[in-house]
């Protein structure tokens, strides 16, 4: 199956911090694989800005090296890698002084009538200074877009004043707060499974599903971002953002259209409609680890305190809770959350496990009878798979088997699936916000967050030790296990 490509306007894409980690990894190689599908249109600009100094052919020579190793050679024909460092400039500029952002406006004064991005990927700091610079200097037009990634703030009053300094100079449907776990093929597809198909929604209720568990695992450590890393922890970094968002995709409601507001309306009203995790509760619904040595990815690896060069911190790498929405559809479900770093594998995926057979018509030599579950898996390798009872194949009477009906993206469909970042860059250009967090989205998670920070802060307990290695302390088992479940994991029963 051939993807369609559906082409873009004209656009000049600026980003801030273009020298950095994030510009050399991920936003360089997307939009060099967006011009190897021809989406993007002769003419169109890639403007890198930072306040390191560098000329137009130390930044190509920059953005070729970080395509090298980061797009596999076979996607790297000679003649699109000529046309895309073509497209490239560079210009010195300070965030936090005037200092090159007049050398920034001529160079884009004459084209000023067509799509122009700003790409902030640069530490939420510097978003205020940069956006005031881009509205004193009159940089900013009506068809004007500015991207933000997170941390978007850490707290709800630090959000709202962040939010406050960039709309001071953007209005709210020129900001794209990005998540790039929203530009995921297998994310996108649960919209598809949900409101396309006529099997799942009848029983996307409490009256049929049992439970709902999402879990977002990474085998790596915090590596070269401790000192970041310490300020925030996995709640914020993690649940706040990536994982609230996966929970309104699963439980919002049926949207009167895909248009962004009707989306995001749908969000914002199962955010409203978490029940709140107060002080007393926090210690029965939440649990909160930190990773000390042990091993991963082959070989022996370094406790979190060790990478942070600290006796003590009290920072979670390891986050597991229970939500509930109070609302029709979903009360008495719980949500089961989990996240962490130096996990025994690189995994994020979405269970929703239905409830038992009322009552089995087979008897003992049959089996047991599994509940049936939907697994929509975002990485590694995404897909769905919808795990049946069947009849083992053959004579002998009626024995059952637990076995999925798998499909996994890439063997469907035999094609590159592209990264999220090309998807939501294009979006931007696009003027398409349905994958992009309105700004009430991001202060009601927070207003669900705030309070858990509060109780922990309070509690003067620290992070509950565990091995690297592992699947987080023994309490998040507990967690689970005293409402009669289990953490899924595939291997279980693959």
């Amino acid at each position: 199956m051939t993807p369609r490509i559906i082409p873009v306007e004209l656009f000049d894409l600026v980003v801030f911090g273009a020298t950095g980690d994030l510009s050399q990894r991920k936003l360089l190689p997307a939009l060099f694989h967006r011009d190897l599908q021809g989406q993007i249109p002769p003419g169109s600009r890639i403007i890198g800005c930072s306040r390191r100094a560098m000329s137009n052919e130390d930044f190509a020579g920059f953005a070729r090296k970080a395509i090298e190793d980061h797009v596999p050679e076979s996607d790297r024909p000679a003649d699109v890698m000529a046309r895309f460092l073509e497209r490239l400039s560079y210009v010195t500029a300070d965030a936090a002084q005037d200092a090159g952002w007049a050398d920034l406006g001529r160079t884009l004064e004459a084209d000023a009538g067509r799509i122009r991005v700003f790409y902030l990927a640069v530490g939420p700091d510097l978003f205020g200074p940069i956006c005031d610079r881009l509205g004193a200097f009159h940089l900013v037009t009506p068809s004007t877009r500015v991207v933000i990634e997170k941390p978007l703030g850490k707290s709800g009053a630090s959000a709202r004043a962040l939010n406050e300094s960039i709309g001071r100079v953007f209005s709210e449907p020129q900001i794209y707060r990005i998540d790039h776990y929203l530009g995921k093929e297998t994310v996108q597809n649960l919209m598809a499974l949900r409101f396309a198909n006529a099997l799942f929604e009848p029983v996307w209720n409490s009256g049929h599903v049992d439970h709902v568990q999402i879990t977002v695992a990474e085998t790596l450590g915090v590596e070269g971002r401790a000192g970041y890393y310490d300020t925030a922890g996995a709640l914020r970094d993690m649940v706040q953002n990536h994982m609230l968002q996966l929970l309104c995709l699963v439980a919002m409601e049926p949207p009167t259209s895909t248009q962004a507001d009707a989306l995001r309306d749908e969000k914002l009203k199962v955010l409203k409609a978490l029940k709140p995790i107060t002080e007393d509760q926090v210690n029965h619904l939440t649990v909160r680890g930190q990773y000390k040595a042990g091993a991963a990815n082959g070989g022996a690896v370094k406790g979190y305190l060790d990478e942070l060069g600290s006796n003590t911190s009290r920072t979670e790498t390891f986050v597991a809770l229970k939500a509930e929405i109070a609302n029709w559809r979903w009360s008495g479900v719980p949500f089961y959350l989990r996240t962490g770093k130096r996990l025994p594998s690189r995994v994020s995926e979405i269970i929703v496990t239905f409830k038992p057979i009322p009552h089995s018509v087979f008897d003992g030599q049959a089996g047991p009878i599994a509940p049936n579950r939907l697994v929509i898996r975002l990485q590694p390798d995404e897909g769905v798979k919808l795990w049946l009872m069947i009849k083992d194949p053959g004579p002998g009477g009626m024995r059952l088997s637990y076995v999925p009906l798998d499909m996994s993206f890439a063997d469907a469909f035999n094609v590159r699936n592209p990264d999220a970042y090309e998807r939501l860059l294009m979006d931007v250009v696009r003027g398409n916000q349905a994958l992009f967090m309105r700004r009430d989205e991001v202060e009601a998670a927070w207003a669900w967050i705030d309070p858990v920070l509060e109780a922990w802060a309070n509690s003067g307990d620290t992070p509950k030790p565990y091995t690297s290695g592992t699947w987080g302390p023994s309490a998040a088992v507990a967690l689970i296990e005293r409402d009669g479940r289990t953490w899924y994991e595939d291997d279980d029963i693959d």
